[in-house]
């Protein structure tokens, strides 16, 4: 075989040495949130990772003919014209059991301090990398009830094993001191906690005074806080969801707690912005929309015999408008919400969820007949209450006027008082037996006043 055909050969996609040939690109443009590259366009794709300078790793967000638009996961780290872009396929870290009780970035890189991580490699196959892909005739049927032990949870909006629910409310209302009530649940086999876009300093706080040291051995948790970049930021959740499908796909019944899906949102936003494509509704792109239902259709039953992932997820309503794009958008996705309200809040009645405007998709299959029934009653004199504060506090009421308003006055603070549950308080094992005993005056009220801090 003479040298030109070996050289022939050798140019054959099929027989190229890996290891002694790298195809790349250079650098031509670097901005804040976007480095342009020319020279690679034919061996990238969207998603991929790809290796820029000595040390840093990108994403590709967009391929044109003779220009590829990559995201930085870092953007401390220099990177200047001329340097070398290496399309090489990054192995990243594919979860497992040696992840349980560990921290780690969006990345997969452990960051408690502990040792390294069992090796368990696999290729990279974009931002997300879902074990499992089931139809939707192939899932399983949610109607397993789950006790959160939050009384005013387990009354109203009553949950099931892999429903999947939101926390809606403004800054500084409660959504992480709820979500930290709801992690002391023992109706899970695994807990993964995603933290995304949220204060550094809430980091140790929520994972050893939530979750515990007991609590983390059956715990990961997946960070990405505010002073990092979009790309990391957008890459926690979805990681934290790989660890959920690789549990859940062992028969366990995971609990995702989600911290926050509008940071999430917002990094999906600071990406495409940068990337030049549109805004279409208060700064949002219509990629933002696009990719909430692919993250949060992902938690929920898998295939019979297989484990369940229950995702509870925290949305910041901008200025207390619960017609924020996001809100709105998740909404429409999820399986019920809960809506913290201010105004109970600053009345120090803890958890401030407001059992009108909650909403549980899966109630009707997890109460009795018994049960709905008193609900019904209690939401009726709530709203009776509500409605005629005003009237009440200008006089205009006068016992014996309306017997179900003289009723709901009677009856509606002491209900208020009964589903109280302080932070620190234990949870309840049968909310609707505590709620019976305390309206018949067997039980004491709990520190009901006691102020919960801001989440």
């Amino acid at each position: 075989m003479g040298a030109l055909q070996r050289l022939s050969e050798l140019n054959r996609p099929d027989s190229r040495p890996a290891k002694l040939i790298k195809f790349g690109g250079t650098v031509e443009c670097v901005s804040p949130n976007l480095v342009t590259v020319a020279g690679i366009s034919q061996r990238v794709s969207l998603g991929q990772v790809v290796r820029l300078g000595e040390n840093a790793l990108g994403e590709v967000v967009r391929v044109e003919s003779g220009h590829t638009y990559i995201c930085p996961f870092e953007t401390d780290r220099s990177c200047n014209i001329g340097d070398l872009v290496f399309a090489d396929e990054q192995l990243l870290p594919t979860p497992n059991q040696h992840w349980l009780g560990r921290v780690v970035n969006a990345m997969g890189q452990p960051i408690d301090g502990l040792p390294p991580l069992a090796a368990s490699i696999a290729p990279d196959a974009g931002p997300s990398r879902p074990k499992h892909k089931n139809g939707i005739m192939q899932r399983a049927r949610l109607n397993m009830p789950l006790k959160t032990g939050v009384k005013v949870i387990d009354i109203f909006t009553p949950l099931c094993r892999g429903q999947r629910l939101g926390i809606f409310a403004g800054s500084g209302v409660g959504k992480s001191t709820l979500l930290s009530m709801l992690a002391k649940s023992d109706a899970f086999d695994v807990v993964v906690v995603a933290l995304v876009g949220e204060r550094g300093r809430e980091v140790r706080e929520f994972l050893e005074d939530s979750i515990g040291e007991e609590g983390m051995q059956k715990t990961v948790a997946v960070v990405a806080t505010s002073d990092e970049s979009p790309m990391l930021r957008r890459r926690a959740p979805e990681l934290a969801l790989d660890v959920c499908e690789t549990f859940a796909q062992q028969g366990n019944n995971v609990l995702l707690l989600l911290d926050s899906l509008t940071r999430y949102a917002h990094s999906l936003r600071e990406i495409s912005v940068a990337n030049g494509e549109p805004p279409i509704a208060r700064g949002y792109t219509s990629s933002v929309f696009t990719q909430l239902p692919k993250l949060l259709e992902r938690a929920g039953a898998g295939v019979e015999g297989d484990g369940s992932i229950t995702a509870i997820s925290t949305v910041l309503v901008d200025g207390d408008d619960h017609n924020d794009p996001v809100a709105d958008a998740v909404r429409g996705i999820i399986d019920g919400h809960l809506v913290l309200d201010r105004a109970i809040a600053e009345e120090g009645r803890y958890p401030p969820v407001s059992p009108l405007a909650s909403i549980s998709r899966l109630a009707d299959k997890v109460w009795s007949e018994e049960e709905r029934s008193l609900v019904l009653q209690l939401r009726k004199m709530i709203s009776k209450f509500e409605e005629s504060r005003d009237l009440r506090m200008l006089g205009g009421w006068k016992p014996g006027s309306d017997p179900e308003l003289d009723k709901a006055v009677e009856t509606v603070p002491v209900i208020y008082e009964a589903i109280c549950q302080a932070p620190n308080a234990p949870l309840s094992e049968n909310a609707f037996d505590d709620l019976i005993a305390f309206l018949k005056g067997n039980n004491q009220p709990e520190q009901s006043n006691e102020k919960a801090p801001a989440g």
